[in-house]
């Protein structure tokens, strides 16, 4: 951002449309995690079946069950888990409105020790008290964010979910896409799926780099070695049985 934009972006117009806005967590987070879980548990099917001597259609068969299967599962884990937050934040809620109700004397200290620890002096602090404390709503949220570092927009479960799930499925595909072309020996597709996913792997923590303002090399280096330690290990849990067990003459 130029010196520029950032005397735009602090005009009173944009501040006043930020703050209108409704803020919560980026969808960043579920879709680099939709995106790198699917290329690992893609092409660890792909890896551990490669490594077993399966045929191509098995690949293709249990790469696309458990592509869909786990995006659906990972899917509903992250609705699940992002929605109990949110049910965390409103139980809260629901206890502060309570307590205020009940006890205004109490929360009003509460308020004043919590501005008190930032700094203020005893005249502000009257002013802030009577100021916060003049408005309900005002008064829960404070409670919320001050006492309990909880935000009340933060969770979107619905919006968790499908960025996994459509990450999940989008990238997790990658490692397949050379056993959809036929007439290809199996260790020439294998080839392929692992160039295609680790290229999949530098993209994805490219972008994670250039969105998080950080190092794109240092993030696409990280996802890498993830995915491939993943696939190394699959690989050889395959290629084991293969060997010890005949998993051609199962």
């Amino acid at each position: 951002m130029t010196e520029r934009d950032l005397k735009d972006e602090h005009r009173l117009e944009r501040i006043r449309e930020r703050l209108s806005a409704r803020g919560g967590e980026s969808a960043l987070g579920d879709t680099v995690l939709g995106g790198v879980d699917g290329i690992i548990t893609t092409f660890a099917v792909v890896a551990g079946t490669t490594g077993g001597r399966l045929p191509t259609i098995v690949i293709i068969v249990l790469g696309l069950a458990n592509l869909i299967a786990d995006a659906f599962s990972m899917a509903v884990s992250n609705y699940l888990g992002t929605r109990s937050r949110q049910q965390e934040v409103e139980r809260a809620r629901r206890d502060e409105a309570w307590q205020i109700e009940k006890y205004p004397e109490g929360e009003q200290r509460e308020i004043r020790e919590i501005f008190a620890r930032k700094g203020f002096d005893e005249a502000t602090l009257d002013r802030i008290v009577a100021v916060i404390t003049s408005n309900r709503e005002l008064w829960t949220d404070t409670m919320l964010r001050e006492e309990l570092n909880l935000s009340g927009v933060s969770a979107r479960p619905l919006r968790a979910a499908t960025a996994t799930f459509i990450a999940f499925v989008g990238f997790g595909c990658v490692p397949l896409l050379p056993f959809l072309a036929p007439g290809f020996q199996q260790d020439a597709l294998f080839a392929t799926s692992a160039t295609l996913s680790g290229v999949a792997f530098l993209l994805l923590g490219i972008w994670k780099g250039y969105v998080l303002n950080r190092s794109p090399l240092r993030s696409a280096l990280q996802t890498l070695i993830i995915g491939g330690i993943a696939a190394v290990l699959a690989y050889s849990v395959g290629a084991l049985l293969y060997r010890t067990v005949g998993v051609s003459g199962m």
